[in-house]
């Protein structure tokens, strides 16, 4: 990858971004939020590696790996998210990209608490009405076309409900709204398959790496809510598991879950890559 892709950092402020940027216009970029502790960043080859397959399949080049490893090291002490964004820049004329790509890169360090009450007691869902678009030269990757994400997320203003679970227009499980899924079912831990839509996380990456989750091809909503248990992760928050999951209306609940052995063990192997401290009670 190129060491003279232009980079903007920023700290504590917003940058100032040209109206011409292609993430901004069109969202023609990728972003990385990464935990931080105390400059050290949680898989981070995870990271990285998704910047770059993100950027390849973009069709535009990704800062160097030295030039992205100087990053974690300029945060301030204590527990914070870095945030990547790189876009394609500026130039071209309408969508058609410029040629070279000019890539600009932000990238900001936001203060982070994690809520521990959520590992320990487990969260409340709900099913999503909108449904993700099937597109797989975008799957898989962090792109800034978050619209559907924003969208799913307008559905409700309740603050008991954590998150909302999304299906594609074939009424597959895919993921949450900023968060991957999965269900333990017959002694395996599942998770959807993203070939065609969808986020991989870098935590269900490294889980799916050590053998600890499953992809699933076939996925409908009855796989989720038949399953023993269920919880949600990502890379900043950990893992958190399922109690309760209501439907689009919040009228009916379709699916209730314990807080089990399982849970717990898939909860201790990904706080474990996190370094976020185990979970000792399920009170």
């Amino acid at each position: 990858m190129a060491d003279d892709v232009n980079v903007t950092g920023m700290v504590e402020s917003d940058p100032t971004i040209a109206l011409t940027d292609r993430g901004l216009a069109y969202g023609d970029g990728l972003f990385e939020t990464v935990l931080l502790r105390d400059g050290v960043a949680r898989l981070w080859d995870e990271h990285c590696e998704r910047l770059s397959q993100g950027a390849q399949r973009l069709g535009f080049e990704a800062p160097s790996r030295a030039w992205l490893d100087a990053l974690p090291g300029k945060a301030p002490a204590g527990e914070h998210v870095l945030k990547i964004t790189l876009t394609r820049g500026s130039g071209g004329r309408g969508y058609r990209p410029p040629l070279p790509a000019e890539p600009r890169c932000y990238w900001q360090f936001i203060p982070f608490t994690p809520m521990p009450e959520r590992w320990v007691q487990g969260i409340t869902v709900r099913l999503c009405r909108l449904r993700l678009a099937c597109q797989p030269v975008l799957a898989g990757i962090k792109h800034l076309n978050r619209l559907e994400n924003v969208l799913a997320r307008q559905e409700w203003q309740d603050d008991t409900i954590a998150e909302g679970i999304l299906l594609n227009d074939r009424d597959q499980l895919i993921e949450a709204t900023a968060m991957n899924l999965a269900w333990h079912d017959q002694g395996r831990w599942w998770t959807p398959a993203l070939t065609e839509c969808g986020v991989e996380g870098t935590l269900r990456r490294a889980l799916i790496e050590r053998g600890h989750l499953s992809v699933a091809d076939h996925a409908p909503l009855s796989r989720l809510l038949n399953s023993q248990s269920a919880c949600l992760f990502n890379s900043v928050q950990g893992l958190w598991p399922i109690v309760m999951c209501h439907d689009a209306d919040g009228h009916d609940t379709p699916g209730q879950w314990r807080i089990d052995e399982a849970v717990r063990c898939l909860q201790r192997e990904a706080h474990t890559l996190l370094g976020h401290p185990p979970v000792l009670s399920t009170s």
